[in-house]
């Protein structure tokens, strides 16, 4: 046997350059950043707020609330509603407006939706809209028949790629788990947030101060 066959041989981690090591090193934390992502999806709540000065206070219930000089504006959505229509929440503006963020695919979107159906029918003639955005559905029909089945009386926007939620600025209370639950006051500007599955009287305890805003 030739002294080169019996020399150990070295890893092939060894013998890469560095610039595929660094690679390798990348696309691991891409992949951890992936797994973290999809760890949060349909999450049952938080209580971190956006990036940047958000002046927001959150309760012992888990709930994000903004004093009214310190709130910041909402984006307005608009495009189509899982049953095809043309929804634009600017024409909302003097209305108190919830925006639920679901899923059909969601197990904490389900045990919320009693509560918000109820909860949007006491509140109709108050001047108070709520607003699904429904997402990560890959079509329409499973959104669909989850309206039905609960019995939904308000729009919710077809979102299944999420960019209707990318449109909240860095720096407001920003949608960032699925369920979310945001409360845009009458001029518009986001007032309270809440990053998990909502009883009905969390979400009375979001609204109803909005609500009673002169």
């Amino acid at each position: 046997m030739s002294a080169a066959s019996r020399a150990p041989r070295g890893s092939n981690r060894a013998r890469r350059p560095p610039h595929a090591r660094r690679r390798a090193a990348v696309l691991l934390l891409a992949g951890t950043a992936l797994l973290a992502s999809a760890l949060t999806a349909c999450g049952s709540g938080g209580t971190s707020g956006g990036s940047g000065n958000t002046n927001f206070i959150t309760g012992s219930d888990g709930i994000d609330t903004v004093k009214k000089a310190d709130r910041k504006p909402a984006p307005d959505l608009s495009g189509k509603t899982v049953d095809g229509k043309r929804l634009d929440t600017a024409d909302y503006r003097g209305k108190v407006v919830v925006l639920n963020v679901w899923g059909s695919w969601c197990a904490p979107c389900r045990a919320e939706a009693p509560n918000l159906v109820k909860v949007a029918k006491e509140n109709a003639d108050k001047g108070v809209q709520f607003v699904g955005i429904n997402t990560r559905d890959t079509s329409t029909g499973p959104a669909l028949a989850f309206e039905k089945r609960y019995g939904v009386p308000y729009p919710s926007l077809y979102d299944p790629t999420g960019r209707l939620m990318l449109r909240f600025k860095k720096g407001t209370l920003n949608p960032q788990l699925i369920p979310s639950t945001i409360v845009v006051d009458r001029d518009g500007k986001i007032a309270a947030r809440a990053l998990q599955p909502l009883t009905e009287e969390k979400l009375r305890t979001m609204l109803d101060p909005v609500v009673a805003e002169k």
